[in-house]
């Protein structure tokens, strides 16, 4: 019997590549305004600076588009989580996720209001992984907070509720950058104004949580 022959597909060229971000930064672009919904293949095109045919070229659909995106970001928007550890300093693991997040609200405000309005929709593309991966993720740091504060390193609150805290705080900045800049006049790209934010959040969660 003859052994099937498997090809590998082919490598992308460096243009390719290149086309396929551009499309990506697009799309970004576009979902974090009008949400997925909201969004056409035109108006992806029209951000990315290329005719319809040649965007399609590279993506099928906008769904497509769309799903190639979230599974992108979603390991860089897990990692703050991931690397809270059970051995630090509890206070300190706690505060340095805040930091992360509120830096992360600062320099990637797309992809969090992309997030956001999947979210908002129903998460009908991204219910799967919020039920698996995100879910184990929260269950799991769930549990470390909550040991520590049977430990009495911590004060005792819901644990995930803690979470869901720190994730509104942070990510507002992001969400609702418009209105953040109509009431404070600038947002948390400015330098001096990023500093006041993070040392606000740091201490309202340090009041919350120092034993």
């Amino acid at each position: 019997m003859t052994a099937t022959k498997v090809e590998k597909p082919a490598r992308k060229t460096r243009i390719q590549r290149a086309n396929e971000q551009k499309i990506l930064d697009a799309a970004l672009e576009v979902f974090s305004q009008h949400g997925f919904r909201g969004s056409t293949i035109d108006q992806i095109s029209t951000q990315a600076g290329m005719s319809k045919p040649n965007l399609l070229y590279y993506f099928k659909s906008k769904q497509d588009i769309h799903e190639t995106l979230l599974s992108r970001l979603l390991d860089s928007w897990l990692d703050p989580m991931k690397e809270l550890s059970e051995d630090g300093d509890p206070l300190g693991e706690i505060l340095n996720y805040v930091v992360r997040k509120i830096e992360m609200s600062r320099d990637f405000p797309r992809e969090s209001r992309l997030f956001a309005n999947e979210i908002i929709q129903g998460a009908p593309r991204f219910k799967p992984i919020l039920a698996g991966e995100v879910n184990d993720l929260l269950n799991d740091k769930s549990l470390i907070i909550s040991k520590w504060m049977d430990e009495g390193k911590l004060k005792k609150v819901d644990p995930k509720h803690l979470i869901f805290s720190i994730w509104a705080t942070t990510q507002h900045y992001a969400d609702f950058e418009e209105q953040v800049r109509l009431v404070l006049g600038r947002g948390i790209d400015d330098p001096a104004e990023f500093e006041n934010t993070k040392a606000f959040l740091v201490n309202m969660f340090t009041s919350m949580l120092k034993v």
